[in-house]
């Protein structure tokens, strides 16, 4: 199972692919909930900005699909009409609509039906943070609108030989297709498996789906209809976002239930790690930061940490190690473990935090207190805003990140890429992506941060000791730490090299 291994080399290294391949041209519909730029609430949209770009690189006819929320209206560009498509179980058609993303030439389809996409703010919560109560209806319409154009759409003149599929919203796309005639192939790819689509046996009904549906080997999960068990039961082949997230979702702990059926996938599924956008996240050529640096000019960075340090309000001292978070405040996230060390971090003299995030309204309400306790060691941005994430990553010496578990995560590969060392919990693909400065792999160039485990604050604060330690004992070989991970290469390129094989698999059936 999974496409990466880690040999004897100094990092975790992708398996042999020849780049010269001369791989057939594939028309590949790449589907998802959300797409960064047009909107966002996680990694799933920055892997759905990214990849089918990246799949376009290589020689590939790679769109992407998603609803057509307000925001996607606004920025896609050369919008136009493409025509309306019938959803017989739905009783009603959709429009789609025809554009290309912001910054890239990647053509993109918008299903667009107002009453259920028409909406501000979330794609999945109304302003409460409350699920939109019909969910399962905006999400069935979508995955019907997917599977119609699958099928050969009269409004396009374009048909895809693949559907790639991510998480729960698009997971009855190859349920709906299954036993269709000169069906495309289909690929799903789970990025958070505790988001699962669960709805009630009403809801069933009144998606109109065939009774067939409704049995423990195919949508029903314990009495509920799952649309992510779509996905995992009648794709072509399955994968999730990391090697090591692979082999976790297979166990009782992180299985939510459907370990079971993975296991019983066999070679149906595999773990290839999510890439970044080289692009985007350039420190040497990023204009969200003051000063751009490289790795032959890393001592640049300093001034973005003394920018940093003024944007949050704090003292500038180049000499302090600054901890940076960005992320969900959640229990996922490890945001308690991040409360709960930081009376001890306060005790360290000549250090900071800043964090920017948003979650639990009693996480945020500690962390605001704890800036105001301390205006001259925390700075707290509740929050997301995209230019201030490129700052962080840029001024801060070192990046936290203490998931209880993380498909894969990507603050960890942004911090790798500006020299931030990232401090991680060994799960998911932190633990596939950051290697641990133990013995002598600074100097050896493997070593890129700082891993611990269990996810236990005691854990956390150690890792953060040995981190502060380095940093203030032997600024050298911190500078070596921060270099050697500047040199990886995470990029979405060499991972878009795994997909294209994952999708000659998934055609040959």
């Amino acid at each position: 199972m999974g496409v990466w291994s880690r040999g004897n080399g100094p990092v975790w290294e992708r398996l042999a692919i020849d780049p010269q391949s001369t791989a057939n041209r594939r028309r590949i519909l790449f589907a998802s909930s959300e797409a960064h730029p047009l909107i966002k609430t996680g990694g799933l949209a920055d892997v759905a900005g990214a990849l089918p770009a990246a799949l376009r690189e290589i020689g590939h006819d790679a769109r992407l699909i998603i609803p057509a929320y307000p925001q996607a209206l606004r920025q896609l560009r050369e919008l136009r009409p493409l025509g309306d498509v019938r959803l017989p179980l739905m009783g009603r058609t959709a429009r789609i609509l025809g554009g290309r993303l912001p910054d890239s030439e990647v053509p993109t389809y918008l299903v667009e039906a107002p009453e259920h996409f028409a909406r501000e703010g979330s794609p999945y919560t109304d302003t409460s943070g409350r699920d939109w109560g019909d969910n399962a209806d905006r999400f069935m319409l979508f995955c019907e609108a997917i599977t119609r154009i699958g099928l050969g759409c009269p409004v396009l003149d374009w048909r895809p030989e693949i559907i790639h599929g991510n998480d729960w919203q698009t997971g009855l796309v190859p349920a709906l297709l299954h036993g269709q005639p000169d069906r495309p192939a289909t690929v799903f790819t789970i990025h958070n498996l505790a988001y699962q689509g669960l709805f009630d046996r009403a809801t069933f009904d009144r998606l109109h789906l065939p009774e067939v549906f409704w049995t423990l080997h195919s949508l029903e999960f314990h009495k509920q209809l799952s649309f992510i068990k779509g996905g995992i039961v009648f794709a072509d082949r399955v994968n999730t976002v990391s090697p090591t997230y692979a082999r976790e979702i297979m166990t009782k702990e992180l299985g939510c239930g459907l370990d079971g059926l993975l296991m019983g996938l066999g070679r149906r599924f595999s773990g290839i790690l999510n890439g970044i956008d080289y692009h985007a996240w350039n420190p040497a050529a990023d204009s969200h930061i003051p000063q751009p640096y490289d790795g032959d000019t890393f001592s640049f960075k300093a001034e973005n940490k003394l920018a940093l340090q003024r944007e949050f309000g704090l003292p500038r001292n180049e000499e302090a190690l600054v901890f940076g978070h960005i992320g969900r405040l959640v229990p996922q996230k490890g945001a308690d473990l991040i409360l709960g060390v930081l009376p001890r971090l306060l005790g360290h003299p000549n250090t900071q935090f800043i964090l920017q995030g948003s979650g639990e309204k009693a996480t945020e309400k500690a962390l605001l207190a704890a800036a105001q306790a301390h205006p001259d060691r925390v700075g707290i941005a509740i929050g997301y805003d995209e230019g201030r994430a490129h700052r962080i990553e840029a001024g801060s010496d070192a990046f936290l990140m203490p998931s209880r578990f993380e498909p894969c995560g990507l603050n960890q590969l942004y911090s790798l890429r500006y020299g931030t060392v990232p401090l991680v919990r060994r799960t998911g693909g932190l633990a596939d992506t950051v290697i641990d400065a133990g013995g002598t792999g600074i100097e050896r160039g493997e070593s890129t941060g700082f891993c611990f485990d269990p996810a236990t604050r005691e854990g956390l604060w150690e890792a953060m000791e040995r981190c502060i330690r380095l940093y203030r004992e032997q600024p050298e070989r911190w500078r070596q730490l921060a270099l050697n991970g500047m040199a990886q290469d995470f990029s979405w390129t060499a991972s878009a090299r795994h997909y294209e094989e994952l999708y000659d698999q998934a055609l040959v059936g």
